[in-house]
């Protein structure tokens, strides 16, 4: 019961430089007044057309809290946006298609652990970011700092100051909200998608209003874990529930996780609507192809792959699957099976 109603929750909560960690802290501090942890390197800066906000006061999770977690030992990298800094995973051939797979609400790269290597193997580059305010990335400390329009600009900064052209977008829950905008907006930029418990609401969806303050205070109320472990099938075990908690030593640290539920838009008066009521314009007559690929145990996002199929028309005549044996956040469960699906999806779509 308690695994079903965290699903329930999960609807909505729906150049390749970069710098090493230094000092206590994650790297720099981004230049607030108000970090926590010790000043180190910050992130590498680039051109981008983004005016980021700035960020009065901002938290560096301690690098100690990212020690041994299991299954995962990639190199931390980090750009710089404005007043904080993007933490991302970049393995593989520098020239391999760029495969950016997008977390939502409340995880982080972590996820996408079992996806990377996979990937990487297929000959692809695997760039996995994490939000501002989730997982290694600077947390501002107000939950206020954020907002659907600033995680789409930080997401899309971070796209431009690493040049990435022709992208395969990997993306789930929020990571569906940020990178379906991203890509209407964006076009240029991505050539494929690949689309996974998720949904791209304008407002006027039935039912979704009454979830977003569930989400939250499921983050508010317990370790962001009691959530990942609500929406997947198996049993996680102690040590990679603790790696899902290890962004957040305390609650100042979850400005991010109970942010996002409430800025799912849920009327037409949410300064959101228009914006993805634009995005979807842009969708209903995209060309270049998309895969859906959510999973068997998510009666609440996985049956809209229905809807993006229709409703998109590169996603005509494509080989869309179900991934078997997972849950909402189905990169845990079978993030196997996801990544040769991505893999295999990205060698049948050569860039032009």
């Amino acid at each position: 019961m308690f695994r079903l109603s965290m699903l329930a929750l999960a609807v909505c909560c729906p150049s390749t430089l970069g710098c090493s960690d230094s000092g206590s802290a994650d790297g720099g501090t981004g230049g607030s007044s108000g970090a926590t942890g010790n000043a180190g390197t910050a992130g590498w800066t680039g051109t981008t057309t983004v005016d980021f906000p700035t960020i009065d006061e901002v938290l560096v999770t301690p690098v100690d809290r990212f020690a041994d977690l299991p299954g995962y030992d990639f190199e931390p990298k980090y750009v710089q946006l404005g007043d904080v800094r993007m933490h991302y995973i970049d393995e593989g051939p520098r020239d391999g298609v760029p495969v950016i797979m997008l977390h939502g609400e409340p995880s982080w790269a972590y996820l996408y652990r079992k996806m990377v290597p996979i990937i990487v193997a297929a000959g692809h580059r695997a760039i996995v970011p994490d939000l501002i305010g989730f997982g290694r990335s600077d947390k501002p400390s107000s939950e206020f700092d954020h907002t659907y329009q600033r995680h789409v600009a930080w997401v899309l900064g971070f796209v431009e100051i690493l040049d990435l052209q022709d992208v395969t977008l990997v993306v789930q829950d929020w990571g569906g909200l940020i990178g379906l905008r991203l890509a209407a907006e964006n076009p240029e930029r991505v050539h494929l998608m690949v689309v996974s418990n998720t949904f791209l609401p304008i407002g006027d969806e039935p039912g979704v209003a009454a979830v977003p303050e569930f989400v939250r205070m499921a983050v508010e109320s317990g370790p962001i874990s009691n959530v990942i472990q609500g929406g997947t099938v198996g049993d996680l075990s102690a040590d990679v529930l603790a790696a899902y908690d290890a962004p957040y030593p305390d609650d100042s640290f979850k400005g991010g996780p109970l942010a996002l539920p409430v800025l799912v838009p849920t009327s037409l008066q949410d300064p959101a609507s228009d914006a993805n009521r634009q995005a979807w314009e842009v969708l209903r007559s995209w060309q270049k192809p998309v895969l859906t690929a959510s999973s068997d145990g998510d009666p609440f996002l996985g049956p809209l792959d229905q809807l993006f199929q229709m409703a998109i028309p590169g996603a005509a005549g494509q080989p869309h699957t179900t991934i078997t044996n997972a849950g909402h956040f189905l990169q845990e469960d079978n993030g196997e099976d996801l990544a040769r699906v991505t893999a295999d999806f990205v060698d049948a779509n050569p860039r032009p």
